[in-house]
């Protein structure tokens, strides 16, 4: 990209495309990672079984509106989110790798990694406060509860709410775990796009275009689910938390495993899976798109480098 700015707007439009797609799962898997919160294994509801089904019963109960709580918050934390992603990691790589290597087309996996969580940890933290809207309104359910419920008209209903009640410190609770899971899909979420774009190229003679990039995007987003779904599930929780049921990231990884065994913590796995593989697939498919369109727009509107041959 020619610029910072350019790619910043390039990742949140590919984004607000992908979440439209999958926000749906996304309300399912909030749903299921708190259903049975802090309660025994035999004494746990199961009002939503996995992705398909969790889908079927929220609509079936309450319409395509219940389905869709908190989108307009998801589209926010999205162009912050992804836009600092998409923004920041190229400009951080090239730099660090100029740093450590004097050549900032060097690939270096570690740094690759650095950079993808760093920028994803500022874009974390930059939405943190709608990404806690977004929770509650989406765990909301006045037919089939799960976990603490908070009954908010709508995003600015919901905030105003926070703020009044705790300040701008209820707004940020649970960012900490928010850019640990976002720290953690970030360093393999682009590295892996690429690493997995590069290996097709070499050894599959792919060529530039749709296939190659879905075929990356799938393995990309496969890693990331597997990698982010822990920390996912500690945030969910953190952020639909009413007064200090958990005192942080790990007092909330001690209780849960305690109480409900480890394999709590990959609670809504199914639905986060089938939520991160299109939504994967289609912001950085929708990404490589929406980067040509503004570096024609910037080779429109920008002074001509003749260094630089833009």
């Amino acid at each position: 990209m020619s610029t910072t700015v350019g790619a910043f707007i390039a990742g949140g439009i590919a984004a607000c495309g992908a979440v439209t797609a999958t926000h749906p799962f996304e309300t399912v898997k909030i749903r299921m990672q708190l259903q049975g919160e802090l309660q025994d294994k035999g004494h746990q509801p199961h009002h939503y079984r996995g992705p398909i089904h969790g889908v079927t019963t929220i609509v079936r109960n309450e319409g395509l509106r219940g389905i869709y709580r908190g989108l307009g918050c998801a589209y926010i934390y999205q162009v912050l989110l992804n836009g600092c992603r998409l923004g920041f990691y190229e400009p951080m790589r090239g730099s660090l790798s100029g740093l450590l290597f004097n050549d900032s087309k060097t690939q270096s996996l570690a740094v690759n990694m650095f950079c993808g969580a760093t920028s994803g940890m500022l874009g974390a933290a930059c939405g943190s406060p709608f990404f806690l809207a977004k929770t509650r309104l989406q765990s909301f359910s006045p037919f089939l509860p799960v976990g603490t419920q908070h009954n908010y008209k709508n995003a600015w209903d919901g905030l105003s709410q926070i703020f009044r009640a705790e300040g701008v410190r209820g707004l940020y609770r649970g960012v900490g775990a928010a850019m640990i899971r976002t720290g953690f899909g970030s360093s393999v979420q682009l590295p892996t796009y690429f690493f997995a774009k590069r290996r097709l190229v070499k050894h599959l003679g792919m060529e530039e275009g749709p296939a190659l990039h879905l075929a990356s995007s799938t393995a990309s987003g496969f890693v990331v689910c597997v990698v982010m779904h822990p920390p996912d599930t500690i945030m969910s929780r953190l952020y639909n938390q009413n007064g200090n049921l958990y005192k942080g990231v790990f007092d909330c990884l001690a209780k849960t495993v305690k109480t409900e065994g480890f394999l709590a913590i990959y609670k809504g796995f199914l639905p986060h899976l089938a939520r991160i593989l299109p939504h994967t697939i289609l912001t950085l498919s929708l990404a490589e798109q929406t980067v040509k369109l503004m570096r024609k727009l910037e080779n429109r509107i920008l002074p001509v480098d003749p260094a630089r041959g833009l």
